[in-house]
C-alpha cells in the first residue's frame, strides 16, 4: 500500500511555501495590473469635477472679429471692375469711329474730339494692365521660371517668414509680455485653488482610497513575497541585530546564541520575514490618518504651491523659442498657402488698386489728348476735392 501512496503524492501539485509564494506573487501582479487602470479612472473622475468647463466658461469673453469696415471705395468697386471691359469696347470702337472731324467750342476755346476714344481707352487699359501685372507679380509665378523668374512673395518666402517671426516675437508676443500677462491674470492662483481642491477631493474620496489601498496592499505583498527580497531582508535584519547589540552582555549573549544556534536564528528570521506579507493590512490602514490630514496641509501650504507653480510656468515660458516656432510655422507654408494668407486680408484692397489704375489711366489719356486743358481741369478738381475733404475732416474732429 505504500507504493501507491507515494505515487499519488508525486502526482499532486506542490502546495508548499515556495508554491504559495509564487501563487501569491502571480495573483498580486495580476490584481495590480487590473487595479491600476481602475485607480486612474477613479482619480480622473474625482478630480475632473474641479476642472473648468470651457464650454460654459464665460468669465473671459473670446475675442470677436471686428466688424468689416466697408469704405466708399468698396461701393465703387463693382463700377471699377466693369471699367476695363468698357475701355476694351471703346478701344475696339475707335477703329471704326472716333469723333472724326468733330470739334467742341467752350468759352471761345475749340477742342478737337478726334482720337479721344483711343487716347482714353488705351491709357485706361495701360493703367489697369500695369497695376494688374504688378499685383500679379507679387504672387506669380509660384515656381521659378527660366525667363520670367518667380513672384516676389514666393521668391522671398524664407525672408518673409523670418521677418514676420522676428516682428511678432519682438513686438507682439514675447516672453516678457507672456510672463506679465500670467502674473496679471491670476491664472496661477486660480489653478492652485483648483489643484488643492482636486487633490483634497481625491484624498478624501472613499472609492479612491479603497482602490488605492487595495493596489498598495497587492504591491507590497507581491514585493515582500519575492524570495530574493525576503533573503535580502533576512540578511539586513541579521546585520542590524548584531550592530545594535553592541559589546555588552546582550551582545555577548547574542553572539553566543548565534555561535551555537546560527541555523535556528536564521530559520526564525526567515519565518518572521515569510509572515511579513500578512502584516501588510494594518500598515496600509495607517494611511487613513495621513490622507485625512492632507487637505488641511495642502491648504496651509497653498502659498508655497502657488509659488512653485509660478516658477514652473515661468520656467516653461523661458524654454519656449517663440521666434523659431513662428518662423517654422510660416516657413512650412507652401507658395499657394502663403498667397492665400496674404490675400485673405488684403484681397479687397488689392482689387481696388488694380481697377483704380483704369480710372487713373483715363485721366492720363485726357492729359495726353489735351494737355493744357486737362492739366487745368485735373489740378482744379484735385484742389477742390482736397479742400472739401480737409474742411469736412476738421469740422468732424
Amino acid at each position: 500500500m505504500a507504493a501507491p501512496d507515494s505515487d499519488t503524492n508525486d502526482g499532486q501539485e506542490d502546495t508548499g511555501p515556495a508554491a504559495a509564494v509564487q501563487s501569491r506573487s502571480h495573483d498580486g501582479a495580476t490584481g495590480r495590473d487590473a487595479s491600476w487602470p481602475r485607480l486612474q479612472r477613479q482619480i480622473f473622475r474625482t478630480a475632473s469635477r474641479h476642472l473648468p468647463d470651457s464650454s460654459t466658461d464665460t468669465d473671459e469673453p473670446s475675442v470677436e472679429p471686428p466688424p468689416k469696415r466697408t469704405g466708399r471705395y468698396a461701393r465703387w468697386l463693382p463700377v471699377l471692375k466693369a471699367l476695363p471691359w468698357v475701355l476694351g469696347a471703346l478701344f475696339a470702337l475707335s477703329f471704326v469711329w472716333d469723333f472724326p472731324g468733330v470739334a467742341l467750342t467752350v468759352a471761345g476755346y475749340t477742342v478737337v474730339l478726334e482720337d479721344l476714344l483711343r487716347f482714353t481707352a488705351v491709357s485706361g487699359l495701360v493703367g489697369f494692365g500695369t497695376n494688374w501685372l504688378a499685383i500679379t507679380m507679387l504672387f506669380r509665378p509660384r515656381e521659378p521660371r527660366p525667363l520670367v523668374g518667380q513672384g516676389l512673395v514666393p521668391a522671398q518666402r524664407e525672408r518673409v517668414a523670418y521677418r514676420l517671426a522676428q516682428a511678432v516675437s519682438d513686438e507682439l508676443i514675447n516672453k516678457a509680455l507672456i510672463k506679465e500677462k500670467i502674473r496679471e491674470s491670476g491664472l496661477v492662483a486660480q489653478y492652485r485653488d483648483l489643484l488643492v481642491a482636486a487633490a483634497s477631493d481625491v484624498a478624501t474620496d472613499d472609492a479612491v482610497r479603497a482602490e488605492g489601498k487595495a493596489l498598495l496592499r497587492r504591491a507590497l505583498r507581491d514585493v515582500l513575497s519575492t524570495p530574493s527580497v525576503q533573503t535580502r531582508i533576512v540578511a539586513l535584519t541579521a546585520e542590524q541585530v548584531e550592530a545594535q547589540a553592541g559589546e555588552g552582555l546582550s551582545g555577548l549573549m547574542l553572539r553566543a546564541y548565534r555561535y551555537f544556534g546560527e541555523d535556528d536564528f536564521r530559520a526564525r528570521l526567515r519565518e518572521t520575514v515569510r509572515r511579513l506579507p500578512d502584516a501588510v493590512d494594518p500598515l496600509v490602514e495607517e494611511l487613513d490618518p495621513v490622507l485625512d490630514r492632507l487637505p488641511a496641509e495642502l491648504e496651509r501650504r497653498s502659498d508655497e504651491i502657488e509659488s512653485l507653480l509660478t516658477r514652473v510656468v515661468l520656467r516653461l515660458v523661458d524654454t519656449l523659442d517663440l521666434e523659431r516656432m513662428i518662423y517654422e510655422n510660416v516657413r512650412a507654408y507652401d507658395e499657394r498657402q502663403l498667397e492665400m494668407l496674404l490675400r485673405r486680408t488684403t484681397n479687397e484692397q488689392l482689387n481696388y488698386i488694380k481697377y483704380l489704375g483704369a480710372a487713373l489711366g483715363i485721366v492720363g489719356g485726357f492729359i495726353i489728348w489735351a494737355p493744357a486743358a486737362a492739366l487745368v481741369a485735373v489740378t482744379t478738381l484735385g484742389l477742390a476735392v482736397y479742400a472739401v475733404d480737409e474742411a469736412l475732416y476738421r469740422s468732424s474732429s
